[in-house]
């Protein structure tokens, strides 16, 4: 099964409130975004988005320019749907972000919350830091959430990779400046506990 497969299925198994890494609003990262101080035509990428809410909010605190990209088209047709008329303001994006391209100095903050840490191929892992290098703005945020070193090994039937906050950082070099870390413990809809790092780093900064 391929990678898309994959992940179309575990959406066309379960509601997007019903998979493990559900929240009914990113907290941490709309803090990190909010931080930032964007325009609200700034260019925001959420990376792995799917079916995520954090879109919902960003719409709602008016930011114009959001583009979702996600590897299953299940999970995307979800947050469409949820959306309704108002998902003619996104950009949606199918496709695999270590394959993906985007203009240079294209985008102002870059979020992933559970796609990094999927990466287990260290060329994958090479790709999207070049491409999140290149895409980034002088001076563009970025925010990357994984795992823990307490977190699950397994997510979706999948194996995964954990980190700390430098950790992360290590795997993007010496061009992304760390500026804060946070951790989360999550909680799954059924009740699990599930340990997150963020990392938020600057290109340039």
């Amino acid at each position: 099964m391929s990678a898309q497969s994959h992940w179309d299925d575990v959406y066309g198994r379960k509601a997007p409130d019903a998979v493990s890494w559900f929240r009914p609003h990113l907290d941490r990262s709309l803090a990190f975004i909010e931080g930032a101080g964007l325009a609200r035509d700034a260019a925001i990428v959420d990376v792995g988005g799917g079916a995520s809410t954090l879109v919902d909010d960003l719409l709602d605190r008016g930011y114009t320019n959001v583009t979702v990209l996600d590897l299953s088209a299940s999970a995307i047709a979800a947050a469409q749907q949820r959306l309704g008329a108002r998902a003619a303001a996104v950009r949606w994006v199918v496709g695999d972000i270590t394959q993906a391209t985007m203009a240079p100095a294209s985008v102002a903050f870059w979020h992933d919350r559970a796609v990094f840490h999927f990466l287990r191929d260290d060329d994958a892992r090479r790709r999207y830091v070049d491409l999140a290098r290149r895409a980034l703005e002088p001076g563009g945020h970025i925010v990357v959430a994984t795992f823990g070193p307490q977190g699950p090994e397994r997510c979706s039937g999948l194996e995964v990779m954990r980190y700390d906050a430098e950790g992360i950082h290590d795997e993007f070099g010496a061009a992304f400046t760390k500026i804060a870390s946070d951790e989360e413990r999550h909680a799954t809809p059924w009740g699990a506990e599930q340990r997150f790092v963020y990392c938020y780093c600057r290109v340039g900064a």
